[in-house]
């Protein structure tokens, strides 16, 4: 099991119609995501205007989760849902997607076979947590949203901070424990490749 801690200063940051992206992770490392040629790719958004159009991606299966403000999503013939602070919308890329209001939400996007999942956990000041990982994944993922914390991995201790992520690839482990050093959000994903 290999893991590593890729810090803000790492992240590619662009603009699109509605505001920033910020890409977190993207796999395999050599692909281009104006390309579409990934398995999966992570990222954080802004959106900093009331309505906005995405971009399509045919082929390409969305998770978005907000994690600051309250969207509308709506589907063009797919219907619409509000979405607030650690809601999860799963979507197809193709759609004609559109949303209301502005936030800063967390995305996975899978091509393929392959698939995630996107889960929030939110820690108290001071108290000690379990996240289980729920699946035979290749890949986990902590991107740590708001505070700080320490997270224990096989006797060490791994500290994150504000916008930090942990990548670990093939886990072997069952959970992970987690000290939150101040009030924290993480956002954990799974990701499994096509096999």
């Amino acid at each position: 099991m290999e893991y590593k801690i890729i810090t803000p200063e790492y992240f590619k940051t662009t603009g699109w119609s509605g505001g920033t992206t910020t890409e977190l992770f993207i796999f395999p490392q050599t692909a281009d995501y104006q390309r579409r040629n990934f398995q999966f790719r992570l990222s954080k958004s802004v959106v900093e205007v009331e309505k906005s159009d995405f971009t399509s991606l045919p082929g390409i299966s969305r998770k978005l989760m907000v994690l600051s403000g309250k969207i509308t999503l709506s589907h063009e013939a797919h219907g619409s849902r509000p979405l607030n602070s650690f809601e999860v919308a799963e979507f197809d890329g193709g759609w004609k997607t559109s949303s209301r209001g502005k936030c800063t939400d967390f995305n996975l996007m899978t091509t393929g076979k392959t698939s995630g999942t996107l889960r929030a956990m939110v820690i108290p000041e001071s108290q000690a947590v379990r996240y289980e990982i729920k699946r035979n994944c290749d890949w986990l993922f902590a991107f740590l949203v708001s505070g700080k914390i320490n997270l224990s991995i096989h006797d060490k201790i791994i500290a994150l901070e504000k916008d930090d992520l942990l990548v670990i690839n093939k886990p072997t482990l069952k959970n992970i424990e987690i000290s939150g050093i101040t009030a924290s959000e993480l956002v954990f994903s799974e990701v499994s490749l096509e096999s």
